[in-house]
């Protein structure tokens, strides 16, 4: 269950956490975080930090922190790093961003939401357009297949649309939509593409500009990080909005959008997050070839190496843990997409997704219930606000974990109690 290069004991190794000995499939709330990041964040914490500036060394090393950590994200999002915009979460970033929008939208206007999405990409937008008069439309997924289609968001887009809101993948079920295909749509009406990241950046390698997005929203604490938001867009359209700010704070792109003084620990540790998944695989040079300068590959392409990597590793572990969940009598998994993240959504026959939880931490497998604030989405599936028992994969996933999971959930649904 190995990828080629892809050393998952190594990569283990590197998490203080998982010594506690859990099995941890809670990582789509919240991955684990390697000693790496965690230094990162002590040593700025520890550091002679200042405001932003360039006249004493803590002012220097405040700016290079700022600036390390747009480019980091840049990196891994494909994008130009004066494009990146940090907030306090993903959620904020969208409700400060959905009111700017707004500012220009009135009666008339039209904003698509999806019912695949966490609520983070729903709420911003109905309240945004019930404040400025605009009328919200829905575009539905199969509950069967849990596929978002292109025409359904077609479907519901029109002249008056001015902006469509969609998850690159959902954090519930891991459906992964078209985005490229969707964007397609929003545009040749003349709107913009706000794209929720937060799952989906975790799992596999992102291009923002090639998936047609004008709006990319991620949360690093997903992908091995610190807890906060980043937002992601062309320096060119950010400098068209104009957010509600203090009067003296800077109106430069992107600082007019972020409020109040940067997180630098915070900032710090994304950075060490980056660097740490783009080594996943470590850059070697093959044996034949000699790099004439001996620097490594840029941190973008080795970032693609490892996430090629991490995506053939997890899907191996899915695969393995999908076809003995599958043959559990009165299982019902909702995550049916072709195109997915590694993560499941499941409910049994006689047996309370709470119920499941409990009976798998007491067998030391971390894997939650709920819905998960994908609110729209556990309804839409006739789950209610119950929701299911979820499990995701993650970098540090092994194949005991998967086996721990799989056996406590047989034994459990087995009576084995």
């Amino acid at each position: 269950m190995h990828a080629p290069g892809y050393d998952v004991d190594r990569i283990r190794w590197h998490f203080p956490a998982l010594r506690e000995g859990a099995a941890h499939f809670d990582g789509p709330g919240g991955s684990q975080v390697p000693d790496t990041v965690a230094t990162a964040v002590v040593e700025t914490l520890t550091s002679a930090v200042s405001n932003r500036g360039s006249v004493t060394p803590a002012e220097r090393r405040a700016d290079r922190i700022v600036v390390d950590a747009r480019e980091a994200m840049g990196d891994l999002l494909a994008v130009d790093p004066t494009g990146i915009v940090f907030g306090r979460s993903a959620t904020e970033l969208t409700f400060h961003l959905a009111r700017t929008l707004a500012a220009g939208w009135g009666p008339g206007d039209e904003v698509v939401v999806s019912r695949l999405d966490h609520d983070a990409n729903i709420r911003p937008w109905v309240l945004a357009a019930e404040a400025a008069g605009a009328t919200v439309r829905w575009a539905d997924f199969d509950p069967a297949t849990g596929e978002l289609e292109p025409d359904a968001v077609e479907a519901v887009v029109g002249e008056r649309t001015r902006l469509v809101a969609v998850t690159a993948a959902s954090n519930l079920i891991g459906t992964r939509p078209d985005v490229a295909a969707i964007a397609d749509v929003v545009h040749a009406a003349g709107a913009l593409l706000w794209v929720d990241g937060v799952h989906a950046s975790a799992h596999v390698a992102t291009d923002v500009p090639a998936s047609g997005a004008d709006f990319w929203v991620c949360s690093p604490y997903k992908f091995l990080g610190p807890h906060h938001g980043v937002l992601a867009a062309d320096p060119a359209l950010l400098e068209t909005l104009h957010p509600a700010k203090l009067l003296p704070s800077s109106d430069a792109v992107p600082e007019r959008f972020e409020l109040g003084t940067l997180p630098y620990e915070l900032l710090a540790g994304t950075t060490a997050a980056v660097d740490f998944l783009a080594d996943l695989v470590p850059d070697e040079t093959p044996s034949d070839q000699t790099r004439s300068d001996e620097s490594p590959r840029p941190r973008r392409e080795r970032l693609l190496t490892s996430f090629a990597a991490l995506e053939e590793h997890e899907d191996s572990l899915l695969a393995a843990l999908e076809e003995r969940l599958r043959a559990i009598p009165g299982l019902t998994a909702y995550s049916n997409a072709k195109r997915r993240t590694p993560t499941l959504l499941v409910t049994v026959e006689g047996h309370e997704p709470q119920a499941l939880r409990e009976g798998l931490a007491a067998r030391g497998v971390n894997a939650p219930a709920g819905h998960f604030y994908a609110w729209e989405c556990s309804h839409h599936l006739g789950l209610g606000a119950t929701g299911g028992l979820r499990m995701g994969l993650a970098p540090y996933t092994n194949a005991e974990d998967v086996d721990r999971l799989a056996t406590g959930l047989e034994a459990i649904c087995g009576g084995d109690a």
